[in-house]
């Protein structure tokens, strides 16, 4: 993320004329609960055909049965973005069941900590599930987003932990603030965090001092949603990163200053933004989703 003071720009939290159809097919990760499942609850009740994937099979169709049961159809295929295989498959038969997707929201993530606590002994599960998923996933469906004028959208969950200033290493700042940074560099970067985290250095190396693998997954996920912004930038996909806030999920052991309902609810106003209105390469945070910073 950019380390330059940021420049805010305050989105009203309430949703914006329509221009979706049930034709509008949206992708939410992670969802069989917390912020996934209240964004996948939301963009049902607003009438988008909506995708729900859970890494757990019977937890995504319990969480499929409970719309269900408040009168809400959604559909489920298992997904776990940390296995390649795995997102072959869920690509596959996306591209079977719907050929065209217009939103892609990368939520599933995890983190191994509790609140006060910061320890790295699973940061390659941190690493892949939070990066290394997303940026997998997203470019399998690539191929897949719509190219029209209401124009396609992809929204990362990502997390203040990762703004660049949260990193005291200077190449690597240098590195990141560069306009020409790379995907191999960011991919660089990761694998010099685990290497630092396996010889016993990380401590020492400049990374975040809070939740370091969760902040360096992320870090790494805003830089390359940077890159993806740029990539596609006039081309009718726009990619964003939202962090919600301390919000109470399982990931926060319910503790949080934000429900995950007021998380989702910041959320669908960016992903339906109207199309004279979407941004692309911008940080969203907090309750009021005011852009943050450019990516």
């Amino acid at each position: 993320m950019a380390l330059k003071e940021p420049d805010t720009i305050l989105v009203s939290p309430c949703l914006p004329p329509r221009w979706w159809s049930k034709e509008t097919v949206a992708v939410v990760t992670g969802a069989n609960k917390g912020i996934g499942f209240a964004l996948v609850k939301r963009l049902a009740e607003l009438g988008l055909t909506v995708v729900l994937t859970a890494r757990d099979k019977g937890r995504g169709l319990n969480a499929v049965e409970l719309l269900k049961n408040q009168g809400l159809h959604v559909h489920f295929f298992p997904l776990d973005v940390s296995e390649p295989a795995s997102i072959k498959k869920f690509a596959s038969w996306f591209q079977e069941t719907f050929g065209t997707l217009d939103i892609l929201v990368n939520n599933a993530a995890v983190s191994f900590n509790h609140i006060n606590e910061n320890s790295v002994e699973h940061a390659e599960t941190v690493i892949r599930t939070n990066f290394n998923g997303p940026k997998w996933l997203t470019e399998a469906l690539l191929p897949m987003f719509r190219r029209s004028d209401s124009a396609g959208r992809i929204l990362n969950i990502s997390s203040r932990l990762g703004l660049l200033n949260k990193l005291k290493n200077p190449k690597l700042r240098e590195m990141l603030l560069d306009e020409k940074v790379t995907e191999n560099q960011i991919e660089g970067m990761v694998r010099l965090f685990l290497e630092n985290v396996k010889s016993g250095i990380w401590r020492s190396q400049g990374w975040p001092t809070v939740w370091t693998d969760y902040a360096v997954s992320k870090l790494a996920l805003n830089a390359h949603s940077k890159i993806m912004a740029k990539l596609f930038k006039g081309r009718e996909l726009s990619v964003n990163c939202f962090c919600p806030g301390f919000t109470q999920t399982s990931m926060t052991g319910g503790k949080g200053k934000y429900t995950s309902q007021a998380a989702a609810e910041v959320a669908t106003c960016i992903v339906l933004l109207p199309p004279e209105k979407l941004l692309t390469g911008k940080f969203y945070v907090g309750s009021t989703p005011g852009v943050y910073s450019k990516l």
